[in-house]
Order: structure tokens, then C-alpha cells, then sequence
């Protein structure tokens, strides 16, 4: 019996998703080594060479695990598809005799649970050993196992109910269900980021009001100037689970929020936080938030007008080893063979992404001093471990920020 055609179409492509991945991952693993034993010369004096070296060595151990974690998950791909981990799940809901709508969101949650507990010996090994051998790792077995649980009841709270109205719409609405699961999905997600500042992010971490006043003044100052309007501004307890600092916006309407990373202020100075904001603001000041979302937003649009078409198809269920069509057997084919379609347009939205990172960075320089910012980032570089030296081809596939000394530059530029 010959294999069907989208079957070899689907393993060809993985296959090509897998051999890209890691040929650029040994691209990168190559030139971060390349360059590991000399600071490049725009940080020398900046960034000691052992903390060159830490990078270099963080990056490349980094790199190798998700060579062979991007391998797994492809493996696993095919067993939940041809290797028939789906259809046994799908055959043995059907049997408990529930209905089809009650089946079908059991099906869907236990595929997730499932792919989570799978994913599980990933999570720990990058937590425990390789963030814990480079000394950023804060997080505890206990934290960690809270985290896990909390992370599952919001699955069955949250992810229950929206997976149930979704098969009701696929299999109730008409031949245009998929526009308006498209409504549903694109209010749950401005729900979701409108919510997730008050009500889900503070079940893992705690948000307290900034009460440095000098860098509370700077930073009130610059709001002003800016013209943009918070809630507040909030220190995050990130030290609880790492070294890693950060900052960023969250939320829209009267939920918006600033919030800093503990670790983040510790390391930078009030002339330095307040480039690092106004380059958040930047993000603000051009609607990049906004543009994302409606990018996000079309690109769901016609992905669910697509499934609207797939899931007519009987070649789309047997090609992946599902034998009974069904509306969250096509929902989840599309979730997990999607990415596998659609990865070589990953440099494309990387493109857009660092695009974006100019255009905040060029706002920042016209409302606050450069020096500062470019003092913040070599710091943000060095604490955090992250290279100054990636292989270029893979920074282009896969980087949402410019190389460092291509960053640097630019800030320069606009002095």
C-alpha cells in the first residue's frame, strides 16, 4: 500500500525543518566558539573576557540541548500523528460514550496534559542544569512543582471551557463556524492580555509598587513627557526563580502596567533604567503592540478559514493517522502539523521583530541620553550571559532582537 501524498509532503517537510534547524544550530555553535577568545572590539573594556567566555559557553550549551530537544519533539510529532498516539486517545474517548462535544474537549485536554507531562524532562534539564550550572537558576523543587500545578489548573479553568465553546461553534455554526471561532479566539485573547496583569500574573509572581524615589521621579518625568498612562509601575520578584533581568509593559486600557525585574534594577543606574523604559515606550509610542496584534490576528483569520477548508478533507485525517474526521481531530492535526508548514517564514517575522527593536531604540535616543542606553545594554548583554558574537545566518532566521554590536552601532549612529 503506497503512502498518501500529503503524508510524504508532511515528512519531507519535517525533514527539512529538522535538517535546517540543525544546520544553523552548528552554524551558530561554530562561530560562537570562533569568537569565543577575544572580546569583540566595541565591548573591550566593557565586558571582561571571562564573562565573554561564560557567554559563549551558556550559548553554545544552550544551543546543543534544543539540537537534541528539536529532535525529540519531531519524533514525538510523528508518534502522535502516524505513529497513532492521537488515534488511540481519539478511539479510546469514543468508547466512554460522553457525546461528541464532551469527547472532543477531553480529547483536546488530555493531548495537552499529556504533551506537557512529555515536555516535562526538557523543562527540568534546562532549569536545573544548564541554567543552574551558569548560575542563574533561583527556583526551587517546590517552586517549581507549584509553578507545574498552577500551570494545569489554569488548563482545566481556562482551557477547558474555551476548548468546549470552540468544538460547539465548529460543529454548530455553519459552514462559517471558523469566522466565528475566530471572534471567540481574537476576544479571548484581548481578554486574556487585558486580564493577565491583575488576575493571572500575580499567581506567580509578586508585583510591588517601585519605592526608589529618584528613579520613581526620572521615570514619572518621562511618562509625562511621553504622554503615556499606567497603573503603575511594579518590581517583580523575578530574583525568586532567576539571574535573568528584564522589563516590560503589560496589558492595554486601565490595566497597563511598567514593570521591572528585581534583578534588573540592581544591576542598572537611574540614568540607565530610564533609557531601558524609554525604549519600552518606543514600543508604545509606534504601536508595535497593536501592529503585532493585527498581524496575529489576520494570520489566525486565515489560518482558520484554511481549516475551515481542511477539515472537508478526508486526505487530512488519514494523511496524518487520524481514520475518524472529526472537529477536534482537525483542530488538533492543525495545531501540531502547522508549525512543521509554516517554519521557513520564521525569518520573516524576525525581520519585523528587530525592525521594530530600531525603531524603539531610535525613540529612545530622542528622549533620553544614548550613553546611558548603551551603558544599560552592554550590561543587560553581560548579566544575562547572552553572546555578542551569533552566527549571523542564524540570528537573521531566528533573533527578535539585533545582534549586539549591530545594535550598538546604531545607537551610536544616532548620536
Amino acid at each position: 500500500m503506497s503512502t498518501p501524498l500529503f503524508t510524504q509532503i508532511f515528512l519531507i517537510l519535517l525533514a527539512g525543518t529538522m535538517l535546517t534547524r540543525l544546520w544553523l544550530a552548528r552554524r551558530h555553535i561554530r562561530h560562537v566558539l570562533g569568537h569565543r577568545r577575544q572580546v569583540p572590539a566595541p565591548f573591550r573594556g566593557k565586558i571582561l573576557l571571562k564573562a565573554h567566555r561564560k557567554a559563549a559557553d551558556y550559548t553554545v550549551a544552550k544551543t546543543r540541548f534544543a539540537m537534541v530537544a528539536g529532535a525529540i519533539d519531531a519524533l514525538l510529532l510523528v508518534g502522535w500523528t502516524l505513529g497513532g498516539g492521537l488515534e488511540f486517545l481519539d478511539q479510546n474517548w469514543r468508547v466512554a460514550g460522553f457525546g461528541e462535544l464532551v469527547t472532543g474537549t477531553l480529547f483536546l485536554l488530555s493531548v495537552f496534559l499529556i504533551s506537557a507531562l512529555l515536555d516535562l524532562p526538557a523543562t527540568v534539564y534546562q532549569t536545573f542544569v544548564i541554567e543552574q550550572r551558569f548560575g542563574f537558576n533561583h527556583s526551587t523543587p517546590a517552586l517549581f512543582i507549584a509553578d507545574l500545578l498552577k500551570q494545569a489548573l489554569l488548563l482545566f479553568v481556562i482551557g477547558a471551557p474555551l476548548a468546549l465553546a470552540a468544538l460547539w461553534l465548529m460543529q454548530s455554526a455553519g459552514t462559517l463556524w471558523w469566522f466565528y471561532l475566530w471572534l471567540l479566539w481574537s476576544g479571548f485573547t484581548l481578554l486574556m492580555i487585558w486580564a493577565y496583569p491583575a488576575v493571572i500574573a500575580p499567581l506567580f509572581n509578586k508585583f510591588t509598587p517601585l519605592k526608589n524615589r529618584s528613579v520613581q521621579t526620572r521615570i514619572q518625568s518621562l511618562l509625562r513627557r511621553t504622554g503615556f498612562r499606567s497603573r503603575g509601575i511594579f518590581v517583580m520578584d523575578g530574583s525568586r526563580r532567576s539571574a535573568h533581568g528584564n522589563a516590560y509593559f503589560t496589558g492595554f486600557g486601565r490595566n497597563k502596567r511598567v514593570v521591572f525585574f528585581d534583578t534588573l534594577l540592581k544591576t542598572l543606574r537611574g540614568p540607565e533604567i530610564e533609557a531601558v523604559l524609554a525604549h519600552e515606550l518606543g514600543h508604545f509610542h509606534h504601536r508595535h503592540i497593536i501592529k503585532r496584534l493585527v498581524m496575529l490576528f489576520a494570520i489566525s483569520l486565515a489560518g482558520l478559514a484554511l481549516l475551515g477548508w481542511l477539515i472537508q478533507q478526508p486526505w487530512f485525517y488519514q494523511g496524518l493517522g487520524i481514520s475518524t474526521a472529526s472537529a477536534h481531530a482537525a483542530l488538533i492535526l492543525f495545531l501540531m502539523a502547522g508549525p512543521v508548514f509554516t517554519f521557513f517564514f520564521q525569518p520573516l517575522m524576525a525581520w519585523g521583530s528587530r525592525r521594530h527593536e530600531y525603531q524603539a531604540d531610535a525613540y529612545a535616543a530622542d528622549q533620553a541620553d544614548i550613553k546611558p542606553m548603551i551603558s544599560a545594554l552592554v550590561k543587560l548583554y553581560r548579566e544575562n550571559a547572552s553572546t555578542l558574537t551569533p552566527d549571523p545566518v542564524y540570528s537573521a532566521f531566528y533573533d527578535s532582537h539585533p545582534p549586539a554590536s549591530l545594535r550598538i552601532a546604531h545607537l551610536q549612529s544616532l548620536a
